[in-house]
Formats: C-alpha cells, sequence, structure tokens
C-alpha cells in the first residue's frame, strides 16, 4: 500500500492513497442512505405537523413523546451495535442485517401514520407505540448500515469520498420526498376539495416510500464489501470495549458535536410549514399557496446541500482538515442563518436565498460527522488495540437519533410557550416566537456546536499518522486487504 508521509502538505495528506471503492460500491453503498431518509426526513420534517393539524394531538404531548422515546434508544443502539460487532455470517457482521431487516423497516414507518380512530388516550398510546417501533427498526438496520463504512476501507481520505457519496443518496431522496410529499398527500387523499392534506394521503405516500427504500436497502447489501477486520486475537468483552469507548476522547466530542448540530437543523426543520403557513404567506388556509412555496423552499435548499457534499473535500483541502472544516462551516451558517429573523412577511426571495446559502455551506456537515465517527474507530484501534466499529457506529446513529428528536421536541414546546393553536390565525407573540425558530435559537445553537468543534483531538497530522501506523500493523498480520 502506497502511503503518504508529508504531514506538512496538506493536499497531499487529503489524496486518497490507494483506491479500493469503485464507482458501483459507492453508488450501492449511498443507496442506504437514501432509503433511510425516505422514512426519516419524514419523520424529522412532517411528523409533526402531521400529528398537531391532521390528527390533533397537542404539540406538547407530540414534544414529549419524542425525546421520551429516546430513552429507550439511549439503550437499543449500543446494544446493536455490540450485535453487529458479534455477528458471524458468509456477509460479514454488517451487510446481512441490511437484508434481515429490510420488510420490518418498510412496514413500521407506515404504521405510523396509520393513526386509527380511537379516543384521546388511546391515540397517544398508539402514537407512542408505532413510533417507537419504528425506531427500533431504524436501529437495526441503519446502525449495520452506518458501520458499514468502516469496514468497506482502512483509508481515512477515502471514507471521507465515501461518505459524501453517502450523502449525496442522503440528500436526493431529501428532494424526492421535498419534492413530492405534499403533491402526494393532496392527490392521493380524496379530500373534498382537491388541496387538503388527509391522513389517508399520507399512509399511500408512506407505502410508495417504504417499496423504495427496501429495494434501495437490498442493492446496497448486493453491491458493498467488508474489507477491515478487527486485530487478531482481540477478545470478545461488553465490559472492555464499553469502558474503552468512554476513554475515546474524540469519539466523545463528536458525539456531543452532532447532537448539538442535528438539533438546531431539525429544530428550524420542525418550523418550516409553520413558518410559512403563518408568517410568510400570513393567512390559515389548508392547503395552497403555503405548501407550494414550502415544498421550494425545501427543494431549494437540498440542491443547495448536493452541490454543498460535490464541495466536501474541496472545503476540508481549504480549511486544512475535517475539523478546521466543521468549525468554520458552522460559524458561517449560524450567521447567515440568523437573518431570517429580520425578513418581513412575503420576503419570499430573501428567504429563499438564505436558504440556498446556508444549504450549500451545511451540505459538508454530515459528510464530514460520519467521516470523523470512522476515524475514531481508528483512533481506538491506534490507541488501545480494540477495534468494535459496530459499537462505535452505533453512537453515531444515536446521537443522529437524539438530535432530530430533541429538535422537534424543543420546537414543539416553544409552539406550545408562545400559543400556537392549530388552523386559527396566530397572535403576535406566536408570530414572534415562529421567527426565533427560524432564526436567533438554531443560530445559537450552531454557535454551540462549532465551539464543542474544539474538543474533538483528531487533526490532519494525527489522522495522517494514525492510518499509517495501522496499516503498518495490519500489513504485517494480515488482517486486511492492502
Amino acid at each position: 500500500m502506497s502511503s503518504v508521509q508529508n504531514d506538512s502538505n496538506p493536499q497531499a495528506a487529503l489524496a486518497v492513497p490507494d483506491k479500493i471503492i469503485g464507482f458501483k460500491e459507492k453508488l450501492g453503498y449511498a443507496s442506504g442512505d437514501m432509503a433511510s431518509v425516505f422514512f426519516f426526513k419524514v419523520f424529522a420534517s412532517f411528523l409533526m405537523f402531521f400529528y398537531t393539524d391532521i390528527v390533533g394531538i397537542e404539540a406538547a404531548i407530540i414534544a414529549t413523546m419524542l425525546w421520551v422515546t429516546r430513552i429507550f434508544d439511549a439503550f437499543t443502539d449500543p446494544v446493536m451495535g455490540m450485535i453487529c460487532d458479534r455477528t458471524t455470517s458468509k456477509h460479514g457482521k454488517f451487510r446481512p442485517w441490511l437484508r434481515w431487516m429490510v420488510i420490518p423497516y418498510a412496514i413500521s414507518g407506515v404504521l405510523i401514520f396509520t393513526v386509527p380512530d380511537l379516543d384521546q388516550t388511546m391515540t397517544i398510546v398508539y402514537v407512542y407505540v408505532t413510533y417507537s417501533l419504528a425506531m427500533l427498526t431504524y436501529t437495526a438496520i441503519n446502525i449495520p448500515y452506518g458501520a458499514l463504512m468502516g469496514v468497506m476501507t482502512p483509508h481515512s481520505s477515502e471514507r471521507t469520498v465515501l461518505s459524501s457519496y453517502r450523502f449525496y443518496g442522503a440528500y436526493a431522496a431529501n428532494l424526492i420526498v421535498q419534492a413530492t410529499i405534499l403533491i402526494l398527500v393532496v392527490k392521493l387523499g380524496g379530500s373534498e376539495d382537491g388541496e387538503t392534506p388527509t391522513q389517508t394521503g399520507y399512509v399511500t405516500t408512506m407505502v410508495l416510500y417504504a417499496v423504495c427504500a427496501a429495494a434501495l436497502f437490498m442493492f446496497t447489501f448486493s453491491s458493498t464489501k467488508e474489507r477491515v477486520q478487527p486485530p487478531k486475537g482481540q477478545e470478545t468483552n461488553i465490559r472492555k470495549d464499553l469502558a474503552q469507548l468512554f476513554k475515546n476522547k474524540p469519539w466523545v466530542a463528536i458525539i456531543v458535536i452532532g447532537i448539538t448540530t442535528i438539533m438546531w437543523i431539525a429544530m428550524r426543520d420542525a418550523a418550516i410549514l409553520y413558518y410559512f403557513k403563518y408568517y410568510v404567506v400570513g393567512q390559515v388556509e389548508e392547503g395552497g399557496r403555503f405548501a407550494a412555496l414550502a415544498t421550494w423552499f425545501n427543494v431549494i435548499g437540498t440542491i443547495g446541500t448536493l452541490l454543498g457534499v460535490a464541495c466536501t473535500k474541496w472545503f476540508t483541502d481549504v480549511f486544512r482538515g475535517k475539523k478546521n472544516a466543521y468549525l468554520n462551516l458552522t460559524v458561517i451558517v449560524a450567521f447567515i442563518a440568523a437573518c431570517y429573523y429580520f425578513s418581513g412577511p412575503g420576503d419570499v426571495a430573501l428567504v429563499f436565498c438564505i436558504q440556498a446559502v446556508t444549504s450549500f455551506l451545511m451540505g459538508p456537515l454530515m459528510p464530514l460527522f460520519w467521516s470523523m465517527i470512522a476515524d475514531t474507530a481508528d483512533y481506538s484501534e491506534w490507541k488501545f488495540g480494540r477495534r468494535f466499529t459496530g459499537l462505535t457506529f452505533s453512537a453515531g446513529t444515536f446521537s443522529q437519533k437524539l438530535g432530530w428528536a430533541l429538535g422537534p421536541a424543543m420546537a414543539g414546546y416553544l409552539l406550545n410557550y408562545y400559543g400556537y393553536v392549530d388552523n386559527v390565525a396566530q397572535s403576535a407573540r406566536t408570530i414572534e416566537g415562529l421567527r426565533l425558530m427560524m432564526s436567533l435559537i438554531p443560530s445559537a445553537l450552531a454557535l454551540v456546536a462549532a465551539g464543542l468543534v474544539f474538543t474533538y483531538g483528531i487533526n490532519l497530522k494525527l489522522e495522517r499518522q494514525i492510518e499509517r501506523e495501522l496499516s503498518e500493523r495490519k500489513a504485517a498480520d494480515g488482517t486486511v486487504e492492502v
């Protein structure tokens, strides 16, 4: 294996040494996150609105449900990671789970929206049970999917490229969901006026998304390969795995960074429909203009994000490493996103411009996050002589889910605090709350996330040192293809 020895040259240090992953395999890996986002984007951006304005549940009740169910996930995510690390099959440790869990995953996503006509108490019980089930099946398929990147290639720089492909798939699904969901919900819903979203429309739309997600996960299973193995002779010991995981300071740092990053993104996303319906458009209506504007707002954002993902390596080179890129991009986005507060009702052009710019700059954040997670798995092996890829990535998945739960939960509590009442003209206080939820509050959280990046200890020089020394060890004992 060729290895770049000159740490003083950032361009050389970030170059991909020996390319292992071909285009088909990159596309296959990208398909897995595309499958995930067909559900998770709907949950993050549209589920709160569905529960409040379609089913009629109070925002505070849904907000509580979102974070309470995360307590359950606090146990299931690391357990799934450890199960994956101990899985033995002819297809590897992680790939077989994609095939085993694809059908339960597809069904659970549809059940969330199939809320029966029950009294309020039983409706809330149904919501808790089906949402928990969906998160459980998401855990069982997405943790092995995420960890798969850590064993497809031993090269940190190639993982950054692979992570970028992953988010091409994610944001492509984002684009499809944002461009089609409100249209499909209305067209397939059978409403009397042909414009009002209905529960039937949501259920039918989720069936279509479920079929697409299942096919995409099966393509990921069939087109990828596991290459990196744990060190020879590594004993299986859950207690040691957990103890050493929390000694991995870069891992602890990136988990907290990930939670905070997703919180501010998710809170703003949860506020978008309310912001357009009651502030930008400024009138109460069941369908029509606010839905169209929100759809185009989301589509423009996703296009900007895709362009940003394509520039991930360029940003990494410009800022001299993943850590610096994550820090600088987050700070810049925080200040630009704060400008939403200064837009007035009807300032559609200004709002769309802010969305385009911030989305482009946010594009590299998630590819960088998952590449950095993979680097912490290498750090553990380099520092402690133990590698537990599944457990390491399970915490990454948990941080994402926790952020996507806490962000909308914050939005729900803030809606309640500012006096939101569904489908009526909102008070001046509520409108002010919606403006803050789109601007200053998420920007403040973004600056907190940026400050936390300083605690992540793997810089460019250490990243290259770890890769080089692990390559030498593995070449000596023959545990990895080189």
